[in-house]
């Protein structure tokens, strides 16, 4: 019972008695007026203070000894820098402008200009900083003004940096690149996209992206207006060298890890084949070569850029070593391409192109057909823009 225990409690505490001797327990009296309860009270109360005092010290002497977290690297960047300013808002810039980037666009032309823009805007992308790889630095101050249209520059100048290559530094790598300068220019495409995958791209460990934007024209021509998907043979690559390139950099590209877009042919106001074909009628009487129904496919220049953001946000378990094909979902003839600019109010003052229908290699080909419905349910993106016809209207 209590009183047993509270008795024991004491008696452990007072000094062991001589052999035949009983201990000497306090007793009653007028000065010294206390039970045996209240004596063994105190003396637990008293054990209870001197266990607390023990704690308290192991506790202190413990925590004295841990590392601190002010300490971590995080945080001693953090004073580093803060003391190396004169205010808070100079510390914040320089940490900005020393923040490393994670994803690269190589060759930043309409395409990749337009895909700058949406990963600055895009809120899934808003702690990253972008990295666009150009040729020259010519443009960079038409770049800028691109990407960030529909962004407010002053609350993030920084995250757009614009290199060439030469500027980049030997030593970074980035763990998600979007290739998509053209064939036009460079000597030897397929060495373009192989040194951009090793010298650029951290490479399938480092848990990002490598996007190549190819061409649909890697089926060739299309003779009876055939459907093709992402799995249709292409085209023979030694008998056409500009498709042979293609071939040569989509395999390069697959075998290291990469995902290829085919892009259908590309347009926006004026860039696309209906700028080139009314024009050149325009100012020369040039025929349209090939045949008026011959089917095209189309995508605008942003929805191009946008299959590229999805592909990016995919991922590597979606998209790493496979094959996707971008269009609109509605090819028309070349005739119809023609037409439907001509709705445009800036090609007011155009008229209808004729075509060399008759003679010539291809000229009686009928093109064909993309079927991307693979490629949208996997990258769970749809264009903006549904058709060239709608855009022009």
């Amino acid at each position: 019972d209590n009183k047993t225990t509270s008795q024991h409690t004491a008696e452990s505490h007072q000094p062991t008695p001589t052999r035949g001797i009983k201990p000497q327990l306090p007793h009653r009296n007028k000065k010294n007026k206390f039970s045996y309860l209240e004596y063994n009270t105190m003396l637990i109360l008293s054990n209870l203070f001197r266990s607390s005092l023990f704690l308290f010290f192991i506790t202190t002497t413990t925590s004295a000894f841990a590392p601190s977290p002010s300490f971590s690297r995080p945080h001693l960047q953090s004073l580093q820098m803060s003391s190396s300013s004169s205010s808070p808002s100079e510390a914040a810039a320089e940490a900005k402008s020393e923040e490393e980037s994670d994803l690269a666009v190589v060759g930043v032309g309409v395409l990749g200009a337009d895909l700058c823009q949406q990963l600055l805007a895009s809120s899934e992308f808003s702690g990253r900083t972008i990295t666009g790889v150009t040729k020259t630095k010519s443009r960079h101050d038409l770049i800028r003004n691109i990407a960030f249209r529909h962004v407010e520059i002053s609350e993030s100048p920084s995250r757009l940096i614009l290199e060439t290559l030469d500027e980049v530094p030997k030593d970074q790598k980035f763990k998600d690149v979007v290739f998509c300068a053209p064939p036009s220019g460079v000597e030897d495409y397929p060495a373009a996209v192989e040194d951009a995958m090793t010298n650029l791209w951290e490479g399938p460990d480092g848990g990002g992206v490598f996007v190549f934007t190819s061409s649909g024209g890697i089926y060739g021509n299309g003779k009876d207006g055939e459907t093709v998907n992402e799995s249709s043979p292409t085209a023979d690559p030694d008998a056409n060298p500009r498709i042979g390139r293609l071939v040569k950099a989509e395999q390069i590209c697959l075998n290291n890890g990469g995902c290829v877009l085919r892009l259908a042919g590309l347009y926006n106001l004026d860039r696309g084949a209906h700028n080139y074909w009314l024009k050149q009628w325009k100012q020369n009487k040039k025929e349209i070569m090939g045949s008026p129904d011959c089917i095209i496919n189309l995508l605008h220049y942003e929805d191009a850029a946008a299959s590229c953001l999805y592909a990016l946000k995919a991922g590597p378990w979606t998209v790493s070593k496979r094959t996707f094909l971008i269009s609109d979902g509605n090819p028309l003839t070349q005739k119809g391409i023609c037409e439907s600019a001509l709705k445009s109010k800036h090609y007011a003052d155009f008229e209808m192109p004729s075509f060399a229908a008759e003679g010539g290699e291809g000229a009686s080909d009928k093109g064909k057909i993309y079927d991307g419905t693979w490629s949208n349910e996997q990258l769970q993106w749809k264009p903006k823009y549904v058709s060239f016809d709608d855009y022009m209207s």
